[in-house]
């Protein structure tokens, strides 16, 4: 099946209210541009220089999510342009991230990564350190950031109960969160390969990659 065909398809499955990121990581501006003559606006890439690249080449409208894990120092290629940063798991990466989009004036969208894999290769909080983040001074002082909700990867196994579990884990760690920042509205969660489990389980953006483009280059 063709892109086009494969957003259809996934688009026409999805309720409404869930966003769907198209990973286009290590794909070419051809792929992309299939997708976007489809209609998708939403872009989702793991390296900050092939994003920057591709936003510089590539229609204005598009929304670029950084959806990888970001090293410090490249915050200041996207913090021009980049729409929503996925995986913020330290206070110090925020405040890079408010730092870089100061001198842009703009205020950017930040998820915060939230470990529930029962995998040492995920990155992320935990609840305790959630808590601590969420509720310190630092995050009051942040004017150029606005974090509007959570992030999570589940398991890379093909048990649903223990991937259902955690992302039961996460949506209810989300509604808790809710009640000391009111205005978290995203739950990102789910994949390829597990994201109908997770909009059963409340998931509100899903990032695929595979399942619109083919399998990786």
């Amino acid at each position: 099946m063709s892109i086009k065909e494969n957003l259809k398809k996934i688009k026409e499955s999805l309720p409404s209210h869930v966003k769907l990121v198209a990973v286009s990581k290590t794909k070419p501006l051809a792929d992309i541009m299939d997708a976007y003559e489809a209609g998708q606006r939403i872009f989702g890439e793991n390296k900050i220089q092939e994003m920057t690249q591709k936003w510089e080449i590539l229609p204005k409208d598009i929304q670029w999510h950084m959806i990888g894990h970001i090293q410090r120092n490249k915050v200041k290629y996207m913090a021009e342009y980049v729409s929503l940063i996925h995986g913020v798991d330290t206070l110090k990466l925020l405040k890079e991230i408010n730092k870089q989009a100061k001198k842009h004036q703009r205020i950017i969208p930040c998820l915060l990564q939230i470990h529930i894999a029962e995998e040492d290769t995920k990155f992320g909080f935990d609840e305790n350190e959630l808590n601590e983040i969420i509720t310190s001074n630092d995050i009051q002082q942040l004017a150029n950031i606005k974090i509007v909700g959570l992030m999570g990867m589940a398991t890379f196994t093909n048990d649903i109960p223990q991937i259902r579990k955690e992302f039961k884990q996460l949506k209810s760690l989300f509604e808790k969160t809710k009640t000391v920042l009111p205005d978290l509205s995203e739950l990102s969660m789910g994949m390829s390969g597990d994201y109908e489990i997770a909009i059963a389980e409340g998931s509100t953006m899903i990032r695929v990659g595979s399942s619109i483009f083919g399998a990786r280059n």
